[in-house]
């Protein structure tokens, strides 16, 4: 049965997992056998660009140095402010994700596909999780993040746990998502993603 009705024709799910996690490989997978993924995370940066209304809340917030003269996010700034006051942080998000979820909703009621997924890398954090029908956590060892992430943007060791250790673990989001994907290296992948559809396909 389906848990949160945003949509009375379509299955609504959400995608999440820590840095290193794989999700957006497996969401990728996901595009492959035709079912549509909205990507939170992308659709922030476009909208702290884009969204008009955002932009003046930033700026309210942060000051007119919040973007640059050629119209582009000042990201130094704003995270200079930010990692140095947390309170900021959480203004900050109290606007990026309320819009991130506007866009959402409209681009759930445009697509065809009666299963839908979106990829956030912080719902169960921000209490999003009662915004779906379910959510997949996909998950892998610390050692296997750890290769992922030091191939993708050469972060040392010592960095990358430092990140990690200020996101949930998994053993803390897994009792809270209703499915797991184990994305180990030598695990595969698409017999768990078959098994997560078969069931949502019943909901």
């Amino acid at each position: 049965m389906k848990k949160f009705n945003n949509s009375a024709s379509k299955i609504v799910v959400g995608i999440t997992g820590g840095i290193g996690s794989g999700k957006t490989f497996v969401c990728q997978v996901l595009e492959s056998m035709s079912y549509p993924v909205f990507y939170s995370d992308k659709e922030a940066k476009s909208i702290l660009i884009t969204d008009l209304e955002v932009r003046k809340q930033i700026v309210d917030l942060f000051g007119n140095d919040s973007y640059l003269k050629n119209n582009t996010l000042n990201r130094e700034f704003l995270a200079s402010k930010i990692f140095n006051d947390k309170e900021l942080l959480i203004k900050m998000n109290a606007i990026v994700h309320p819009a991130v979820r506007r866009h959402f909703n409209k681009w759930v009621t445009q697509q065809e596909s009666n299963i839908v997924f979106n990829e956030a890398a912080i719902i169960f954090e921000i209490g999003n999780a009662k915004h779906y029908d379910a959510v997949v956590l996909v998950k892998a060892s610390k050692e296997t993040k750890i290769k992922r992430i030091q191939k993708r943007d050469d972060s040392s060791p010592k960095d990358i746990e430092k990140r990690m250790n200020n996101q949930w673990s998994d053993e803390r989001k897994s009792e809270l998502a209703d499915f797991s994907i184990d994305n180990n290296e030598n695990v595969m992948l698409l017999p768990q993603i078959n098994e997560i559809l078969n069931k949502l396909a019943k909901f």
